[in-house]
């Protein structure tokens, strides 16, 4: 076998006991919700037309009925109207990508493994941009949402089902499927670009590359109801997660129906990546990044494996977006190019690194 079909536990913290391994954890907890309580008066008030960081929370403290005062109309304005939707946004957004990414790493037991990789960021992107083009409504601001998450949800299920063989999923065939699959999203998606008209492809050019820019409190609403039906889900499998990462013959003998396990958890993951492409485009690596740093940190259990990447996931894409929005404003970059360029590194020093420990789990 190669070394990415049968990757073997690397001991990142060797000498870690669990008891060490959860103190780990639970710093990392605190330092992320530190940081997110840092970040979102901060990415709050810079822009455009600055905000002071105290002006923030008097103004949340006023929405909140906890006192505060209210703020000038164009502040007030700027900070509900524009800012806090794509905040949260983002927030909901990375949290879904960082989660999905550690499940789908969870599931093939291999850090290469990442929802875009295999496919189903590109198609739901070819669900989302094929109602856009279309013109389809039918279903109010849901459409768009309704048409990424089946379109996700079918791609992920296709490259699953085609990297079967022998009643096991190959991770190599799986990741080579997916390419193919990413390639064949491009594809529909640059004939859907062909024929839109100049509405629509500007819309598409949007999804092609990711962004926040057009984020508001309907696009939340749109998009949380899966992201919070997802992100409840899945830590409810870290412990079948952990005993899955001790083989498949040694996880059904403790108990754990394999198949089954990957099935839900594919849903689980087509339904948090389709709610995030359904109203950001494509945003590369964020599911890859998020739980290998993490691993290495605390460890491989899922137990705080799973929510922390959706932590991290949070903090990282919205300190993304700020970045994003500000290094070279008044200009703003796209999101997806922007964890695109930082990601492509990373993943190409991780491949090397997997392949130099024959069979690492890096």
């Amino acid at each position: 076998m190669t070394v990415l079909e049968k990757p073997a536990p690397e001991a990142t913290v060797p000498d870690t006991p669990p008891s060490g391994r959860r103190s780990i954890g639970r710093l990392l907890t605190a330092g992320l919700l530190v940081s997110l309580l840092v970040l979102v008066p901060v990415a709050a008030g810079i822009g455009a037309y600055p905000v002071p960081v105290g002006d923030v929370l008097a103004s949340i403290q006023h929405r909140v009925g906890l006192g505060g005062t209210e703020l000038d109309r164009v502040a007030e304005s700027v900070l509900w109207n524009v800012r806090f939707p794509r905040i949260v946004l983002a927030l909901l957004i990375g949290a879904s990508l960082g989660c999905a990414g550690a499940l789908m790493q969870g599931v093939f037991g291999n850090p290469l493994a990442e929802p875009g990789v295999i496919g189903v960021s590109s198609g739901a992107a070819v669900g989302a941009v094929g109602a856009i083009a279309l013109g389809v409504n039918f279903l109010g601001t849901w459409t768009v949402s309704v048409f990424a998450f089946v379109s996700g949800l079918a791609t992920v299920l296709l490259v699953y089902f085609m990297s079967r063989s022998g009643g096991r999923t190959e991770v190599v065939t799986l990741i080579l499927t997916g390419i193919a699959v990413n390639a064949f999203g491009g594809a529909v998606i640059g004939l859907f670009l062909f024929f839109a008209d100049a509405a629509a492809i500007q819309q598409i050019t949007f999804w092609q590359l990711g962004s926040l820019s057009q984020a508001t409190w309907p696009k939340v609403l749109a998009v949380l109801p899966c992201a919070a039906l997802g992100l409840a889900v899945a830590p409810l499998y870290s412990r079948r997660l952990d005993l899955l990462a001790l083989g498949e013959r040694p996880a059904r003998h403790l108990g754990v129906d394999v198949e089954r396990l990957r099935i839900v958890l594919v849903l689980v993951i087509a339904l948090l990546t389709a709610a995030a492409v359904s109203v950001s485009g494509i945003i590369s690596f964020v599911g890859l990044v998020v739980p290998h740093l993490l691993r290495m940190a605390a460890g491989p259990g899922h137990r705080f494996l799973v929510p922390g990447s959706a932590l991290l996931g949070a903090v990282v894409l919205l300190g993304a977006d700020l970045t994003a929005r500000t290094v070279a404003a008044p200009a703003e970059l796209p999101l997806g190019v922007l964890t695109a360029l930082l990601g492509s590194p990373f993943f190409f020093w991780l491949l090397r690194r997997t392949r130099r420990r024959q069979g690492g789990w890096a």
